[in-house]
Order: structure tokens, then sequence, then C-alpha cells
């Protein structure tokens, strides 16, 4: 099997690479700071082809592979860590679920805008006493004369205090089947934003709270029925994460191998020592095996076989990778990685936080060890018998 990259795919990771270097590089480190979505990157990566690199020609994308989006943000994040966020939201997450399932009228109204980098989509999926059993929420759509109203909270949305529109997740009714998605615009009667929270990884998102909120019908994007198609296409939703996780820790191991080649400890170059040397060998071994995964499941996703368990593999992988590469990388640097003047601590921090989002860790190890076992094992306890059946 080839593992190489193809010549077009090589030429496009070059011009890529060059655009991060030519417009990124500069701001790499303010940018990282500062938690406000960088718009005027997305409008230049609109202007470059990198928004809707994964979306079809006749929606305003580009009709590339995930395989080419995967690329752009090993790319991007070599140069500006926090612009891979940037191609994250342009081909991944909420962006592609307009495209696959949108109206005419959605497209048009949100995700050409989108495309344009003039405005951010927040996804309203996880609540209070809904996380990783995201089938437990509870935020409601209730019919109402010809469009819904709404009822609920949703915690950690990205995007949250600057997004123009929310994907919210919501349920007609009882069940996994009464389980759908619907559109809320910002300003929507009945819908506040709550105080902005400050995250470990610098990001800023808010409390979303539904309170007897309107939407017309046409902002309906999933009626009920609709979670199992949106959950379909999750796994590959996942690398986007997935990417950026081995990316930042690539980052990370390239600046700890430039310390190591130029800072002298007792009159020699740390790389020359055996400690050192074997920390470098065991981030490269971890690194080569990571990507490899993930380059299997993002090929075999764009040749029509998106697999859970080759995504979970590839995510589990890249994940604890990534943040074990990083944490390393700033060991090897001591003070100089640990510090803020550094990207080392920010890729860390930020590492660290897709070992839950998008499906934690020990969530797509219980998905692993199903295949493995050829069995579901369900994470509830067993209902209890009743009266009638114990007799």
């Amino acid at each position: 099997m080839n593992f190489d990259l193809t010549d077009e795919q090589k030429l496009f990771a070059d011009s890529v690479r060059r655009f991060a270097q030519d417009r990124l590089a500069k701001d790499a480190l303010k940018r990282a700071h500062d938690p406000h979505f960088p718009f005027d990157v997305a409008k230049a990566m609109s202007a470059q082809g990198l928004l809707g690199i994964t979306i079809p020609e006749s929606d305003g994308g580009q009709g590339g592979s995930l395989m080419d989006a995967v690329i752009a943000i090993e790319q991007i994040a070599s140069v500006c860590p926090r612009s891979a966020d940037v191609v994250q939201f342009g081909n991944f997450g909420p962006i592609r679920t307009f495209a696959e399932y949108g109206s005419d009228y959605q497209k048009q109204t949100w995700l050409s805008e989108c495309l344009k980098g003039n405005i951010v989509i927040s996804l309203g999926m996880s609540e209070p006493d809904a996380g990783s059993a995201v089938t437990d929420l509870k935020t409601t759509a209730r019919p109402d004369g010809t469009g819904y109203v709404l009822n609920g909270t949703k915690v950690f949305s990205t995007f949250s205090p600057e997004a123009a529109v929310f994907l919210i997740y919501v349920r007609y009714g009882p069940g996994v089947g009464g389980i759908g998605s619907v559109l809320v615009e910002r300003g929507a009667p009945g819908f506040t934003i709550g105080p902005p929270q400050e995250f470990m990884s610098g990001e800023i998102w808010s409390e979303l709270h539904f309170e007897n909120c309107r939407i017309p019908p046409e902002n309906v994007l999933l009626g009920p029925g609709g979670f199992k198609k949106q959950m379909s296409g999750f796994n590959v939703e996942r690398l986007g994460n997935t990417a950026r996780s081995l990316a930042f820790g690539r980052y990370c191991f390239e600046r700890a191998r430039e310390h190591a080649g130029v800072r002298e400890q007792f009159g020699r170059p740390l790389a020359e020592f055996q400690g050192l040397q074997w920390k470098f060998a065991d981030m490269a071994i971890k690194l080569e095996s990571a990507q490899l995964l993930l380059y299997r499941a993002a090929t075999n996703a764009d040749n029509g076989l998106p697999s859970a368990y080759e995504t979970a593999v590839a995510k589990a992988a890249c994940n604890e990778t990534g943040f074990a590469v990083a944490h390393e990388a700033m060991q090897v640097m001591g003070a100089a990685g640990y510090s803020k003047s550094s990207l080392v601590e920010y890729c860390m921090r930020r590492c660290r936080g897709w070992m839950i989002a998008g499906g934690s860790v020990e969530m797509l190890k219980n998905r692993i060890a199903e295949h493995v076992f050829d069995r579901r094992f369900d994470q509830r306890p067993p209902k209890p018998k009743s009266s009638e059946a114990a007799e």
C-alpha cells in the first residue's frame, strides 16, 4: 500500500504552506492569544479556496476531498496553529451538515456567507445533563402554529459569543427517533446568550438559553428521525478534530527539535544527550503511527467507506499523540516552552481539550472495544425487570 501523497496533493500542500507563510506567520502568536474568531483569516482563506474544500461546487464549495481538507489543516497549523481552526470550521462540523441536509433557502441564507468568511456557525449539542450521552438531551421543539417553540439550555458551544446562527439539536418527541435539529438566528425572540466563560484552551464560550424561543418552519434543518442522519456523518466530522490534534503535536515536535539543536547545556547541544534523543525517537514513533491512522480513515471515507472503527482509532490515537508530544516538547524546551511567548504551551492546552471534545477518548475506546468483540456494550444500567416478569 502506498502511503505517499499524490503529486497533485503535494502541489496543493505546497501552495497552502506558501499561503500560510506569506499571510499568517507574522501574527501567529498574537492570534493564538486572541479568543475572538479571526474573520480576517477566514476571508483570506475564502479567497484562497480553503473554505468549503469538502463541499460540492454546486453549493459554493471546492468539490475536494476529506484528505485535501486534512492536508490544509496540517499545512496551516505548521505555521499558525490558531488559523487551523478556520480550516476546521470551513470544512467540517455544522457547515457540512448544512451542505448535506440544508434547504436551498438555508444554504442561500447562511452557507454562502460562511464560505465567504463573513459569519460563523455554533453547534448546540451538549447540555448540562447530556454530554457523552447526547441522546439524553432535553431541549424541546414544540409545534406551535406554523413554527416551533424551543425550550432548554445548551453548553460548551464553540464560537457561541460571535456566531450569527446556531445549529441546535432538539427533541421533537420521545426516544432517539424524536431527535432532530433546527437553526436559530442570533437575536431570535426567547433566545439569550449567557455571559462568556473562558476555558483552559483560551477559548471563550457561552451557555445558550431558549425560553419559549419561536422559530419559523423554514429554520427546521432535520425533523423527527434526523438524529441518526446527523450522527452517521459525525464519524467523518471528527477527522477535523483528529487532524488538528496531530498537527499541533507535530508543530511542538518541530519547535522542540529546533531548540534542542541550538540550546547548549554543560557545553553541548541538548540534542547530544541520549535522554533527549530517546524522547525525540518516542515522539517520532507516535507521530508517524498516528499519521497513518489518520490518513487511512480519511482516504477510506473519501472512497465511500467511512468506518466508525477507523475514525475512532484515528481520533483516539491522534488525540493522545498530540497531547503527549506537546507535553514532551515542553519538557525538552523547559521554561522557554512553558512561556506564553511560545506556541508550544498553547498547543498543549488545545490538544488537551480535543481529548474531550467531539467524543472523549474513553467513549472512543468503548466503540473500539465493541468492534473488537463484535457486540454492543450499553453504558446504561440494565432496566429493572417488571413485577410480572419477576414472577
